[in-house]
């Protein structure tokens, strides 16, 4: 019976990955132990229940349908300047002293200031909605000019108030010290007292002011309603147990409509899920119920109703061959040019950066499908910055962008690629050839607001230490015809 190599039983995924919709994650160069098989689609019930717990918008109301009372300290409205808006139709309490904190960062140049600067627009505009000494309710201004995020909301007709306590509270001994987060956690002292029998909560980043709140017998909760669990994050595939006649057809017809998978779909996903059906290019790993040696790898076509069979290169992409199903997937996107973003996800030693560096030089040096292959990272040291580097932009780039060097060294030199020839130039001497021709290209993402880039197939490794705004001004800047590639790994991140 025809089935796919790369769907044998005996490749089994060697770990995680994930993708944004219409592209997935794969994985790497090294075939590693598994780390799991789990479907990522469906957190553990232990992450589910404790996710539960946790403050993450403050769903619902408390025990007896009371209003909760959250002060929120600067830490959190930095973070995230929507927190104002998420706690559904519970009272947020911002004390005057985290507004005069928020107004020292309001000059930063990076986030901390950019998020300053909108938690002081969100608050002018609820000032003209009402007096906020007084608690506004912010319902209404969903609507103007898009400020507030109503997608957000459980229930737009729930929501809350926003009020500043400009009271000073007494200072417990224990916190009798006059600093700022001494008076926040003393103005959520002071309301719990006031407002005996409600619930009050006292919501920090800050590990220090929530063991300060605790002690005082607070009720402390982080914020983490923007809080990522890796474990949820969209895998990019699906397994199914189906009949080997699916299996069969797909192989023989090329195709496989996906109403002939929606029956397992049903049973295989949740509601909502099987509602949707499969993402645009999602994976499907198909196993035949009773032969499990009797497997299939498709892909939905874009947002086709259909899934294509999808099969391992039998030809190595510029010396590189897939060696489980994650890097079969990931290559196959990789090379497939009408697919303009891919994210791949994985471990230290996935192979990520390798095989999206491999998949660029043969789009680029053999098939000539772009003009030149940018590869960018962002400038996060790891550990202790050793300070300045000498030399000019090139000179102080060489040092972050070492490790493209050795993943082009290691493709150019050892991998037999069809534009390796025979020649006296060494390794480091193709790779200045590559970029004095402008084919190469190794940026910093310092300078990349106000540029355009069409036609280039583009590699932003080390994702994970970028930020929301940060991604959004990246692919904002893609021009016609250029492919961006995501890579990165959310257990090393080194910009919290």
């Amino acid at each position: 019976m025809p089935s796919s190599h790369a769907g044998s039983s005996n490749a089994a995924p060697s770990n995680r990955s994930a993708a944004a919709r219409g592209s997935t994650g794969a994985r790497g160069k090294t075939a590693r132990p598994p780390e799991s098989t789990r479907a990522a689609e469906r957190p553990s019930t232990r992450e589910s229940s404790r996710e539960q717990t946790r403050t993450s918008g403050a769903q619902g109301k408390g025990k007896a349908g009371r209003i909760k009372h959250f002060v929120l300290d600067t830490n959190v409205l930095l973070h995230d300047p929507a927190a104002l808006f998420v706690f559904q139709e519970h009272e947020v309490v911002i004390p005057v002293t985290v507004i005069e904190e928020i107004d020292t960062f309001k000059r930063d140049a990076g986030d901390r200031g950019r998020n300053a600067r909108e938690v002081i627009r969100h608050l002018d505009r609820l000032r003209q909605m009402g007096k906020l000494v007084e608690g506004v309710k912010w319902g209404d201004a969903c609507d103007i000019d898009g400020l507030i995020p109503k997608a957000r909301l459980e229930d737009p007709t729930k929501t809350g108030s926003v009020r500043i306590e400009i009271g000073e509270f007494p200072r417990p001994h224990s916190i009798r010290e006059d600093k700022p987060d001494n008076r926040i956690i003393a103005v959520a002292h002071g309301l719990a007292q006031k407002h005996t029998g409600e619930e009050v909560v006292f919501v920090s980043k800050d590990l220090n002011a929530r063991i300060k709140a605790d002690v005082l017998g607070l009720t402390s909760e982080d914020f983490e309603n923007t809080k990522v669990n890796a474990d949820a994050l969209y895998s990019g595939y699906v397994t199914l147990e189906v009949d080997g006649d699916l299996i069969d057809e797909l192989y023989k017809d090329r195709m496989l409509s996906l109403s002939k998978l929606a029956p397992v779909l049903e049973g295989r996903l949740d509601s909502e899920n099987a509602r949707r059906g499969l993402f645009a290019n999602q994976y499907v790993i198909l196993r035949d119920i009773d032969d499990e040696n009797h497997t299939g790898l498709a892909r939905r076509l874009g947002d086709t109703d259909h899934v294509i069979p999808v099969t391992a290169p039998r030809k190595p992409t510029f010396g590189i061959l897939p060696r489980n199903l994650q890097q079969t997937m990931a290559l196959d996107l990789l090379l497939d040019d009408e697919i303009r973003m891919v994210t791949l996800m994985g471990g230290a030693g996935t192979g990520k950066t390798l095989m999206a560096v491999a998949a660029g030089m043969a789009k680029v040096f053999n098939e000539e499908r772009y003009d030149k292959m940018l590869v960018a990272r962002p400038i996060m040291p790891m550990g202790r910055d050793i300070g300045y580097l000498p030399g000019s932009k090139d000179d102080k780039l060489s040092a972050w962008m070492q490790p493209i060097f050795d993943n082009v060294g290691y493709l150019l030199s050892t991998r037999g690629a069809p534009m390796q020839q025979a020649d006296s130039k060494s390794t480091e001497q193709r790779i200045t050839s590559l970029m004095d021709s402008g084919k190469l290209v190794l940026e910093p993402l310092t300078y990349i607001r106000g540029r355009s880039i069409p036609h280039q197939f583009m590699i932003v490794d080390e994702a994970q230490n970028l930020t929301p705004h940060e991604v959004k001004t990246i692919i904002s800047r893609i021009g016609e015809g250029t492919k961006v590639i995501l890579t990165g790994d959310v257990q090393q991140i080194d910009n919290p």
